[in-house]
């Protein structure tokens, strides 16, 4: 007889359920705001988050500054490294991004205190079922109306409507972008160039209310991240220059502030080879059944043609499964992924398959997205290093 090999079983796609949850309503980007203000006694979306009150609030958030990428690097940034600290009731602790870990879902997340299924940007990029477009919720292209997409007010508005001293302090750009007017609104938007132009603005706003507001946000940790690395001079350098941004700020606050310094994901770099990198635009696999594809590399939306939801589901499991958490619409909307309820305006944004990247790999679209496929650092899953973000406090 001849020897026969044994049967090795195929490997398990991953469990959507083991997927690493956002902590919304507990300790969540979504639950920042709310509590601030509920110390300044503002009515907001609830959260069992407990800050200590403070009459003057300022949030500094810094673009792709993730706890753990933070914690990796002391001698670049001693300032908030000097904050730090791993016990959830000390002055430093991990917050969780919502999923998708990108800036877009998290800059509404954190201006309006509601998780992603109820503000309902759900990612990079998603359709819009209204018009059946690929919609980029950073950009707002095409155009659709911002107040019908996001109708909830911010939480500035409703600490601006208590008569809170409310403001944001940011990019002259940003000032009038659909982003900013349905999650960073509320009160006054002064627009400053440089960062310490806005650090020095945003210690006098507070000092400007006996209850005080400021928002204030730094980009280019992240765009030096994404076309760098953060394995790279660049990226380390622009963390030196935001932790003196840091300092600056926090050696102005006027008496009786709590300033908060936050992020709105992580990132984590990704190899330029083949098995890191998988080009949807020429897997045939992946694009069988496949008439839209949204959201980034490490959170994709996949968005089916008519009755073939089950079969992409299927072939994407089989494909990419041991390495990403391949979950359909229903199972991602139940595990909770988006949030614990999900508003019936978000659910058709949501891809008919939801797959977030576990190992570090990216599903990149050469043709459809050149940009974004050539870039170096990547986030939106639910990995720690993407989805934990600081929450660091000084006090006066």
């Amino acid at each position: 007889m001849g020897y026969t090999a044994p049967a090795w079983p195929e490997p398990e796609p991953l469990d959507p359920l083991t997927a690493p949850l956002p902590r919304y309503g507990t300790c969540s980007l979504a639950d920042l705001l709310p509590a601030v203000v509920a110390g300044q006694g503002v009515s907001g979306p609830s959260t069992s988050m407990e800050l200590t009150p403070a009459d003057r609030a300022c949030v500094f958030l810094i673009d792709g500054l993730g706890w753990e990428l933070l914690r990796a690097h002391p001698d670049e940034a001693p300032f908030l490294t000097s904050l730090l600290d791993t016990s959830c009731n000390g002055t430093g602790r991990p917050l969780t991004a919502g999923f998708p870990s990108t800036t877009a879902t998290s800059l509404a997340s954190v201006g309006t205190g509601l998780p992603p299924g109820a503000h309902g940007l759900p990612g990079y990029t998603c359709e819009d079922p209204s018009s059946g477009a690929l919609m980029n919720q950073l950009r707002w292209q095409p155009w659709t109306d911002p107040y019908a997409w996001q109708p909830y007010p911010t939480v500035f508005q409703l600490a601006d409507a208590a008569g809170v001293h409310t403001c944001q302090v940011s990019a002259p750009h940003f000032a009038q972008t659909p982003l900013t007017k349905i999650a960073l609104s509320g009160g006054t938007f002064h627009g400053r160039l440089s960062g310490e132009e806005r650090m020095d603005l945003a210690a006098a706003q507070l000092a400007a209310g006996d209850r005080s507001l400021v928002y204030t946000y730094y980009a280019e940790v992240d765009g030096n991240g994404h076309r760098y690395g953060v394995d790279s001079d660049a990226w380390r350098g622009q963390l030196m220059y935001v932790d003196r941004l840091a300092q600056r700020l926090a050696e102005q606050l006027p008496p009786r502030s709590a300033l908060y310094i936050t992020a709105d994901h992580g990132m984590i770099d990704i190899p330029f080879d083949p098995e890191s990198r998988i080009d949807f635009d020429e897997d045939w696999e992946l694009r069988a059944g496949v008439r839209l594809l949204g959201g980034e590399g490490r959170a994709r939306h996949v968005y089916a043609h008519p009755g073939a939801a089950g079969d992409v589901l299927a072939v994407w499991r089989e494909v990419v499964g041991e390495q990403m958490w391949v979950a359909s619409r229903d199972e991602a909307i139940a595990a909770g992924w988006f949030g614990p309820h999900i508003d019936d305006r978000v659910r058709g944004r949501i891809g008919d398959v939801v797959a977030a990247a576990h190992a570090d790999m990216v599903i990149i679209a050469s043709e459809r997205e050149p940009g974004e496929s050539k870039m170096v650092g990547m986030h939106g899953s639910m990995t720690p290093v993407e989805q934990l973000v600081p929450l660091l406090e000084v006090r006066t």
